[in-house]
């Protein structure tokens, strides 16, 4: 694969909180923030980074479903709302299911690449609360093969899904040992998002978290192989940040200092219409981090810390293994000896990841890029990881669909 024709950097990000039950302040019955709301606080959040919005070339804008959850299409013609500025600036709107914002980051980085832009604009974002939990699920369904799947799927379709990995997992390596690593997964998010007063479990208050986790699945109420701990909960918000030129930089007045740099990518395709040939593996993510291993030059041992699409705890661990961080079947023992915490050998999801943070679909990974950004430029607060020097490296892979979609992605500190 080609290197990176010239430096491309990412900088100036800012996340909404992730909205939605388990926040104290959520209130179904009360009026909420739309995506009007949310797509000007994320956007008005990076503009107050920089000199002077004018100097935005274009936007990109990452999402779902709105056009179902809030009857909303167009929504390139929402980034304006952001800053008079950006009225008649070329604007683009990107979906690839829950993997919507590793689109958007991708398009973000091609764009600057090819000299279009100096600064590009991504904002991803998701409005979910809007409808009743059955409902949404048949919404996010869309995610998968609808014409070949819905109709014969489980209510909760996804969810569903993934339940078939852990099943196959249990089978394959013991469900004992694949349900313990789980369950840490589980008390790893949500002691990561207490840390992170803008997570949906930032609230989160259970005791014994490990029990909790360990909770055995019901399939009479929920999905077979999961219970409703092992998932990310139905969420709403925003995220945004700039991708930039060495010379976008200086327009925008920030410093090398303040950014992180891409060093690789891998962008991937299966088969919507074809069920997974293993369940046990996530092939397409393999894919995309293979793509960006061989684009930055670095494997998994220089890698400091991940950001992994943990949309049930199963794919935490897939993802995991898929990094090449852990070998196939290692991740429920390496993550139950506690080796993904914060302070641990390979720091995961630091500030929640989907489960403990919250996950608004097509904004997810934008989210992930802004925390990249945080913890290499030292901005990450009370979910700090420490950057070693010999490790400087923060992946993110952000994944759309029953691993049909994937977006991986390196950073290293721009200094």
């Amino acid at each position: 694969m080609r290197k990176l024709r010239k430096p491309v950097y990412a900088t100036a990000g800012y996340n909404t909180i992730s909205f939605g039950s388990g926040r104290k302040e959520f209130n179904p019955k009360k009026a909420r923030p739309g995506l009007e709301e949310y797509i000007t606080e994320a956007g008005k959040g990076v503009i107050a980074q920089i000199n002077d919005p004018n100097n935005i070339d274009e936007g990109i804008i990452s999402n779902f479903m709105a056009a179902r959850f809030n009857h909303q299409g167009n929504l390139a013609a929402m980034i304006p709302m952001v800053h008079p500025s950006l009225e008649y600036k070329p604007c683009t709107r990107v979906e690839g299911a829950c993997g919507s914002g590793g689109l958007g980051l991708y398009t973000a980085v091609k764009s600057v690449l090819s000299d279009v832009s100096d600064v590009a604009l991504a904002i991803g974002v998701e409005v979910q609360n809007s409808v009743k939990a059955v409902y949404g699920a048949d919404i996010l369904a869309g995610a998968g093969h609808f014409r070949g799947e819905r109709k014969e799927g489980h209510v909760y379709f996804f969810p569903a899904k993934f339940s078939d990995r852990a099943g196959a997992c249990y089978q394959k390596f013991g469900y004992d040992y694949v349900r313990k690593g789980m369950a840490h997964w589980y008390a790893q998010a949500i002691i990561h998002a207490r840390k992170n007063p803008k997570a949906q479990e930032y609230h989160n208050s259970i005791e014994d978290l490990i029990a909790t986790g360990m909770t055995p699945p019901n399939s009479k109420a929920f999905c077979e192989h999961i219970n409703v701990y092992d998932c990310s909960k139905v969420s709403d918000g925003a995220s945004a940040l700039i991708f930039a030129s060495e010379e976008g930089l200086k327009k925008i007045g920030l410093t090398k200092k303040d950014a992180v740099e891409v060093v690789g990518w891998g962008q991937s395709q299966a088969d919507i219409s074809k069920k997974p040939d293993e369940l046990t593996k996530l092939t397409t993510t393999r894919r995309s981090v293979e793509k960006a291993y061989e684009m930055s030059g670095i494997g998994p041992k220089e890698l400091g810390f991940l950001e992994v699409h943990d949309c049930f705890t199963i794919g935490g661990l897939l993802h995991l293994e898929a990094t090449g961080v852990v070998g196939y079947g290692e991740a429920a023992a390496f993550v139950a000896e506690g080796k993904t915490a914060i302070n641990g050998e390979m720091p995961t999801n630091a500030t929640g990841g989907l489960v403990g943070f919250g996950h608004y679909t097509g904004g997810t990974g934008t989210r992930q890029a802004v925390d990249i950004l945080h913890q290499l430029i030292g901005k990450a607060g009370d979910c700090q990881v420490e950057i070693k020097s010999d490790r400087p490296y923060g992946m993110l892979i952000s994944m759309g669909g029953n691993d049909r979609t994937v977006t991986c992605m390196i950073f290293k500190p721009a200094v």
